[in-house]
């Protein structure tokens, strides 16, 4: 734990906020504020597809978390990669109203998706440096609240403003306000580590002719991937597949993830030992760190299923509400309702498990965020003659003020829930890593997290079509429980194991 701060914003009730609204809000603009900002500039729907192309260091980031750890000290890797997104969203801004503009950002923001997912990875690893674990549970609540609401100002206040003044003012507001949480942090972000190594002798390193060799490597590797998806038998696989052909590029590299770790697991002496014959890798040292711990097995397993229910029900929640004829609605039941009740659920949840635990806390949680599933359920089912009427339909049947508040109400509860299960989960990744590792255990904690993300969206909109939406929902709600039943197996939960080998 660092010293008694001495500055009011240099507390964790602060900066706690202010480094997840700061990792949040890179997020909002190259994932949604792109999409929004492309078909604005009339790019076809096709090549907005390729966006999902920016989701892939988010998947692949474990594998330079260790980078992280091992030079310099995550507030300067966090404020090396703020400042070159400052950069970023300013240079996107001035390009935005050239002719090649769209081009030119279109690359920017997939080089800037490596810099905003490194980001992620600092800002992490420095919340898990400089509080200790109870501090750590309960603040994750300000986190999961700056996370959300750094979403809500991309998609809400930025997005408005490009779409009725100018792109240009847009991203011009947006650079200006990473560049204040820049400047706050530069001079009041409270410095909680020890230097181990310098980070220039990474840059350094990689002037070497390995890591030279590599690059063009991986970069012929990945324009093979792409020619291969691109081939005609492919695409035929994928006619006579559909759910494969919903996977995008970025859900394959997680899948491969997956399938990664399984090996990693089941030949866990071979890879060890080689992975091992050279003692002074910090890298191969941190992922067996993270697979060599009893009832491992288990864990992973959690962690990808501990999703599943949710990730269902969130795919197909807001195709929900335009079948059911409310879409003029979801914007004030999203932002007016959604919102605050989420805020709520986190900031509760992290008091609560600070207070009581997370092992006391991790059933009762998972199981109100999993309950969801079924209210939606009931309410589907309840207002099934609204869906029939207004799926498709061009005039809408209003479906009533009882029942639009009744709408709000499970929206409400939804996110409430919602809250109370993410401030559980992250406190569980957190758990899980080990001292020496903390950066680069989470990233792949977090990024076998959303493995089930991306299978669930790939199944949930045939099931739903298939079976109709209340049926659907119950089936989420079933999807959920073998991530619940193994929560009476998983290792971590108590706070004298704090994610150590035995």
């Amino acid at each position: 734990m660092p010293k008694k701060n001495k500055h009011i914003f240099q507390i964790p009730h602060v900066w706690a906020f202010t480094t997840y609204f700061a990792e949040g809000f890179p997020y909002s603009i190259i994932r949604i504020i792109s999409s929004v900002f492309f078909r604005d500039m009339r790019v076809s729907l096709e090549a907005i597809g390729l966006t999902s192309l920016f989701g892939i260091p988010w998947v692949l980031k474990f594998l330079w978390g260790p980078q992280v750890d091992q030079y310099g000290t995550k507030r300067k890797w966090m404020l090396l990669m703020q400042s070159l997104l400052v950069v970023m969203v300013i240079a996107a801004a001035f390009i935005a109203p050239l002719s090649e503009g769209v081009r030119i950002i279109a690359i920017l923001f997939f080089v800037g998706s490596f810099v905003a997912a490194t980001h992620d990875i600092a800002i992490d690893g420095y919340y898990m440096e400089a509080l200790d674990e109870k501090g750590q549970a309960k603040f994750v609540g300000y986190r999961v609240m700056a996370y959300r609401i750094a979403l809500m100002t991309g998609t809400g206040v930025i997005v408005t403003i490009g779409a009725t003044t100018s792109w240009l003012t847009g991203f011009l507001c947006a650079g200006v306000l990473l560049a204040i949480l820049l400047v706050y942090h530069f001079f009041l972000l409270p410095k909680v580590e020890t230097e181990s190594i310098p980070i220039h002798r990474l840059f350094q390193g990689m002037l070497t002719p390995k890591p030279l060799i590599l690059v063009p490597i991986l970069a012929v590797l990945f324009l093979f991937l792409r020619w291969l998806f691109s081939l005609d038998w492919v695409h035929q696989i994928g006619q006579s597949l559909p759910v494969l052909a919903k996977i995008s590029f970025a859900g394959w590299i997680g899948i491969g993830l997956l399938v990664g770790l399984v090996l990693l697991t089941l030949f866990k002496d071979r890879l060890k030992g080689l992975l091992l014959r050279d003692r002074d890798s910090f890298y191969s040292r941190a992922f067996i760190a993270y697979m060599d711990r009893e009832r491992i097995g288990v864990a992973l397993a959690f962690i990808i299923l501990m999703r599943t229910g949710e990730s269902l029900l969130a795919a197909m929640a807001s195709p929900f509400m335009v079948d059911l004829g409310i879409k003029v609605h979801y914007g004030w039941i999203s932002g007016g309702v959604g919102l605050p009740f989420s805020i709520i659920g986190a900031v509760l949840g992290g008091w609560l498990i600070s207070r009581y635990t997370l092992k006391k806390t991790l059933w009762p949680f998972l199981l109100a965020q999993n309950l969801t599933n079924v209210v939606y359920m009931l309410l589907a089912m309840y207002l099934y003659k609204f869906i029939v009427l207004n799926t498709g339909a061009e005039t809408v049947v209003p479906i009533g003020h009882f029942n639009l508040f009744l709408v709000a109400s499970v929206h409400a509860f939804d996110q409430f829930a919602g809250g109370l299960g993410t401030s559980v989960l992250v406190t569980y990744l957190m758990r899980t890593c080990l001292a020496e590792f903390k950066a680069a255990h989470f990233a792949i904690g977090t990024g076998l997290m959303n493995i089930s993300g991306v299978l669930s969206g790939v199944l949930s909109g045939f099931l739903a079509g298939w079976l109709g939406y209340g049926v659907f929902f119950g089936i989420s709600f079933l999807a959920s429980i073998p991530g619940m039943l193994l929560i009476l197996f998983i290792p971590f939960l108590d706070s004298s194991q704090k994610g150590e080998r035995p």
